[in-house]
């Protein structure tokens, strides 16, 4: 598999933006996080003024064998129902992506079912993973491909010209895979890190839990090779997301990371590359457990909490106007000299 190259933040371009920002009319540092961002930016861009528009929302749907065990609250059908909800624009990811202007698409990397439609990105490796309780999730090589189209596809918006990613996923079943990543890479107990996903009960999570015991002792993952764990454990929409954020750091562009599962692999794409991370905002908290920890092993600090656990991209795209407020401050606001105000003395 190809390596990634990514660059280091330009350090120099971000004292650049940070100097100038305490030029701005307004006390130092009164813009708090906002500047942060802003700095961020500038670091991530190599450009003092940096632009965030338009956007790209970038959501990859597949499907979870180990949905066979019980784990998810909604059947698996619905992973195709709402792919077609995206393709009609009735989801929640749909409003918010409008509401910022962003260039929108929706790719099917292994949904169970096979689904046609002039809209649908289709990139399809297979229908779904095998349930990874009995075998592992895919093979490496499908795990490689399922992270070579998130590249391209990202790659795809960036050639559109877009300024900043948001990648999303659709997959019944993807708390479930999401966990037990989060578990191969903290080595913490499964039990700690464990949600509600969808919406399941306190025994369906007891049952979801040991499902994940099981799984991990039978897969004997390699914690140090992010392909082995997610070619035992992983989703193709997973995969995909990883190779997205992947190409977005390669070419400089600022990655919105969505909620739990997207963090998850925010976490990998960072395990095959370290410089990725830099790239990255983490947008808001969900409210599933192992979410808190994978922000944390991402060294990130949320945006916002509204207690969303939706996915799809949605939290990331709520938050994106938080980014183009900082570009926009750093790029329209008044200097002390420009506007002929007395500094602090």
């Amino acid at each position: 598999m190809a390596q990634f190259k990514i660059s280091p933040l330009h350090k120099a371009v971000a004292q650049q933006a940070k100097t100038y920002i305490d030029t701005l009319t307004k006390p130092q540092g009164s813009l708090g996080r906002l500047e942060e961002v802003a700095i961020q930016l500038a670091a991530i861009t190599g450009k003092v003024f940096p632009t965030v528009t338009p956007p790209g929302v970038l959501v990859f749907a597949a499907d979870h064998g180990v949905v066979e065990e019980g784990v998810s609250a909604f059947p698996q059908d619905v992973t195709a129902q709402m792919v077609v909800n995206f393709l009609n624009g009735g989801a929640a990811i749909n409003v918010f992506s409008e509401q910022i202007n962003a260039y929108f698409e929706i790719v099917d990397v292994g949904v169970a079912s096979n689904l046609s439609h002039d809209f649908l990105r289709q990139r399809k490796i297979r229908n779904g993973t095998q349930n990874f309780c009995k075998a592992d999730a895919m093979t490496r090589e499908e795990a490689e491909a399922a992270i070579q189209i998130g590249f391209e596809e990202a790659e795809r918006l960036i050639q559109k010209g877009i300024k900043c990613l948001i990648v999303g996923e659709m997959g019944i079943g993807n708390t479930t895979s999401s966990t037990s990543i989060l578990a191969v890479l903290t080595g913490e107990k499964v039990e700690k890190l464990v949600g509600s996903g969808t919406g399941i009960s306190d025994d369906q999570m007891y049952h979801k839990t040991k499902v994940i015991e099981r799984a991990l002792q039978a897969r004997q993952i390699n914690p140090q090779d992010p392909i082995d764990i997610i070619s035992k454990i992983g989703g193709f929409e997973i995969a995909a997301m990883t190779g997205a954020m992947l190409a977005a750091a390669t070419n400089r562009i600022p990655i919105l990371v969505d909620g739990f599962i997207c963090t998850i692999a925010a976490l990998l794409a960072t395990e095959m590359n370290g410089n990725a991370q830099h790239y990255m905002f983490a947008s808001h908290q969900s409210v599933e457990p192992g979410h808190i920890r994978a922000m944390k092993l991402l060294n990130k600090e949320p945006l916002l909490n509204l207690q969303l656990r939706l996915g799809e991209g949605s939290g990331a795209a709520i938050a994106f106007p938080l980014l183009q407020s900082a570009s926009l401050m750093i790029k329209n606001m008044a200097t002390f000299e420009s506007a002929g105000i007395s500094g602090k003395e």
